[in-house]
């Protein structure tokens, strides 16, 4: 038996391993583990070798495995960071109401003859957005934001394959553990949630209002719940794949690193109602109200914050008290970031952590910058869309350094 069986495991294991072999040899209805070290570069814990029925089956090594579903987690964040950048541009151009109606197959083949576009365009032509505000729409202007609805809508199913046909070949491969199997399903349900809230979001700009005397536009709400979710998405795959890639630092539990963890956590989450924020100022046009800075007009805090009753409303449906809302979290956001930074610098910390720290300082300067100046030009859509870029880049920042200081399970 040991004749047959040493030969071809000699060439990988060498001659010190066959003794200890010798005594685990088991019958070939069961299955041996052996770990042994490798060559330099490889992992230090290979596949188990299964003998059944003579033959053996290979199975990933565990860390290999976790580094290839980080690396497809980090592939999928960056798909759902492309559909959030689509989104905003599609909302700038005013493309999103093009597309009347939602199927999940059919309207993936575009129009193609000129008879196909003038019944589309027709279609179109049944909706207030034609009849209020593009009554004198032409069909070249009208094939431009269709494509771009189109865009975002077929981006949007490439990022459902993206999480959902991989997912399904790992689980096969048994590369998933049992924590990780219940992430997995939980962001592919969260991407198919994701289609059904936005078609929830259009339907909202594609109703007769009668008694409206605004242009028509989705619910702001409905827009922050699509935009919400897709920022949830974005930073749970995003986490999950920096965890699964960087190795954590063996940090000392200080009282001053207990802080400055706490701390950073806050100023994420301050970073993400900041950009949530934005939802209500795109969805109620609010941009394009108190072109001024620093102060709104001539004052410092305008007279026509509450101006809808009850007071509660003003925060979500006065565009000039969400301008405000947004304006008071933006600074506070930077201020934060600001002390985070030099407080992480009374810290001996690891070189790539202080990196996350300092890239986290730039972005937020830079995207005050480009808001500020997004504002006084009075909302350019390429301005606008490399603002909204932005808010993305610095949430990704923000997770970077949360995952820096994340605590080292025991």
């Amino acid at each position: 038996m040991q004749r047959l069986l040493f030969p071809p495991l000699k060439a990988l294991m060498g001659r010190q391993y066959l003794r200890l072999l010798a005594r685990r040899a088991a019958p070939r209805a069961q299955c041996d583990c052996i770990r042994c070290p490798l060559r330099p570069g490889q992992y230090s814990t290979i596949s188990e070798v299964a003998l059944q029925s003579g033959r053996g089956t290979v199975s990933l090594p565990s860390k290999a495995a976790e580094r290839v579903v980080g690396r497809w987690l980090l592939v999928c964040s960056g798909t759902v960071a492309g559909a959030v950048i689509l989104g905003g541009v599609t909302r700038l151009t005013e493309s999103g109401l093009s597309m009347v109606d939602w199927h999940l197959i059919k309207e993936m083949k575009p129009p193609t003859s000129q008879e196909e576009w003038e019944a589309e365009f027709q279609r179109y032509q049944q909706f207030p957005e034609f009849k209020i505000l593009n009554h004198d729409m032409t069909l070249a202007e009208f094939k431009f934001i269709w494509y771009m609805e189109y865009s975002h809508r077929m981006w949007g199913r490439l990022v459902g394959l993206a999480y959902i046909l991989p997912a399904a070949y790992f689980w096969r491969k048994g590369w998933l553990s049992r924590g990780m199997k219940g992430r997995v399903l939980a962001l592919c349900g969260l991407v198919c949630f994701q289609g059904l809230l936005g078609w929830y979001m259009v339907k909202s700009g594609l109703e007769e209002k009668p008694d409206a005397h605004d242009i028509p536009r989705v619910s702001q709400y409905r827009l922050a719940a699509h935009l919400g979710s897709a920022l949830v998405l974005y930073c749970a795959s995003l986490w999950t794949s920096l965890s699964l890639l960087l190795p954590p630092h063996k940090l000392p539990e200080t009282r001053q690193l207990l802080r400055l963890r706490r701390f950073a956590h806050g100023t994420a989450g301050l970073v993400f109602l900041t950009a949530l924020s934005g939802a209500f100022v795109a969805g109620l046009d609010a941009g394009l109200v108190y072109n001024s800075f620093p102060k709104m007009g001539e004052s410092w805090i305008p007279e026509d914050l509450f101006t809808f009753s009850p007071i509660l409303r003003n925060v979500f449906e006065n565009p000039t008290m969400v301008q405000f809302d947004h304006r008071i979290l933006g600074i506070t956001s930077v201020t934060a970031i600001t002390v985070l930074y030099f407080f992480s610098r009374r810290i001996p910390l690891p070189r790539r952590t202080k990196m996350a720290a300092m890239t986290l300082l730039a972005l937020a300067y830079a995207q005050v910058g480009l808001g500020i100046s997004t504002l006084l030009m009075y909302v350019p859509t390429p301005l606008a869309a490399t603002h909204q870029s932005g808010s993305l880049a610095l949430l990704t920042s923000a997770l970077w350094l949360m995952n820096e200081l994340r605590r080292v399970p025991k």
